[in-house]
């Protein structure tokens, strides 16, 4: 949870704030994983992406809920996923993930891909003709091929991933 800045942590609604018709009694309808942390669950906004929401385990059932939003670095990607998980419960269209871009997502893809090849025992030239397709790899000479250099970089990308920095795909990026 503390890595995904999207993910978040839901408590009681305060007594002095209304919770007539509160939206987050319909969450205690999905599945739940419970561990010491809390009760995890995942809700889907009906666009195929899920949102990671957690409270503590011994709030009574029926209660009323409200999203903490730490004022950090990261409060920010936290209200978008509040706008995102609102909607949703409304039954809106709720607007996708903004983590990761369509490229970043394809590039996942082919880094997963390349690492799995690679785990399996395939050379840099199997491995570039599945993720980028034969005719494209035969098209140029191997030694000297861009293909050649971007299948090895997928794969020392992916397992630097591997080995944690797949953390950094479940926060927003911000300028500096």
């Amino acid at each position: 949870m503390e890595d995904d800045t999207s993910a978040l942590y839901l408590i009681e609604v305060p007594e002095f704030i209304t919770s007539e018709g509160n939206f987050g009694r319909q969450l205690l309808e999905l599945d739940a994983i419970e561990d010491d942390d809390g009760i995890h669950r995942l809700f889907d906004p009906s666009n195929g992406q899920r949102i990671h929401v957690m409270q503590r385990a011994d709030l009574p059932a029926g209660t009323a809920l409200a999203a903490v939003v730490p004022l950090d670095a990261h409060g920010f990607d936290r209200i978008e996923a509040i706008a995102r998980l609102l909607q949703g419960l409304q039954g809106r269209a709720a607007p996708p993930d903004t983590r990761l871009t369509p490229q970043q997502v394809r590039r996942a893809r082919r880094m997963l891909q390349a690492v799995d090849g690679h785990r399996n025992g395939a050379t840099y030239r199997e491995i570039a003709d599945v993720v980028f397709g034969a005719p494209r790899v035969a098209s140029e000479p191997w030694k000297t091929s861009a293909l050649r250099d971007a299948t090895m970089a997928l794969v020392k990308d992916a397992l630097t991933m591997i080995a944690g920095g797949y953390r950094s795909l479940l926060r927003h990026r911000r300028r500096k």
